[in-house]
């Protein structure tokens, strides 16, 4: 996506940007307001029921994911989906083309900073590199996915977090359903023994770290 395509999305996207192929401040700005939503609708009962239907799980299996993985919201107080850029994958991405900056480091790291400031500064210098870098919404899944979970684009992957807090759940039974996850999720319960498969395939080796297994058993009582 070059800086000229950027801007005419943004703009197709409610923003009014001079398309001039050159995106600065103004489009920084316009990226801020156009992944914007206040009045974001919240997850429903039916949703749920729809996607647990989907995923061959219960309701509460799923509501026990969302409720260990994610925090209470997949938004922030602006009305921005949360998001967490990750540098050193912009870095890796573009080959260290801008490194070292604030939004470019090979290391990881840099979290103090607002995630919402890199990625719109990145965007201006390789926006499908700066998109595919962030962690989106309520389950912070990686935009570099976006071919594998059958989005267009990284821009159209970080986009559909904006619409609804469906859309995140949506996200996220995609991540499960692309991973072979499903059977594994419906093996939650009670029992934390049943939850390790899941625990180690949504989070990695050093689930036990954390205690994601327990949890999950926790939140299913």
């Amino acid at each position: 996506m070059t800086g000229k395509e950027l801007q005419e999305w943004l703009n197709a996207h409610g923003a009014s940007l001079i398309v001039d192929g050159d995106p600065g401040g103004l489009t920084r700005d316009a990226i801020r307001k156009v992944f914007t939503n206040a009045c974001a609708d919240a997850v429903t009962d039916d949703d749920i029921a729809h996607l647990a239907s989907r995923l061959g799980c219960s309701p509460k299996q799923l509501r026990a994911v969302s409720d260990v993985e994610s925090g209470k919201s997949g938004f922030d107080n602006m009305g921005h989906p949360k998001i967490l850029f990750e540098r050193h994958i912009f870095a890796r991405l573009t080959k260290g083309k801008w490194s070292p900056a604030i939004f470019s480091n090979r290391s990881g790291g840099g979290y103090s900073e607002s995630s919402w400031d890199k990625l719109a500064a990145a965007a201006c210098k390789d926006a499908a590199a700066a998109f595919s870098a962030v962690s989106w919404g309520k389950f912070q899944v990686l935009g570099m996915h976006w071919s594998f979970l059958g989005y267009p684009s990284p821009i159209d992957m970080a986009y559909s977090t904006v619409t609804s807090e469906a859309a995140h759940y949506e996200m996220l039974a995609r991540y499960i359903e692309k991973n072979g996850m499903k059977s594994k999720l419906s093996d939650i319960s009670t029992n934390p023994e049943d939850n390790r498969r899941f625990a180690r395939s949504y989070n990695g080796a050093a689930y036990t770290q954390f205690n994601y297994h327990i949890k999950l058993a926790d939140a299913m009582r």
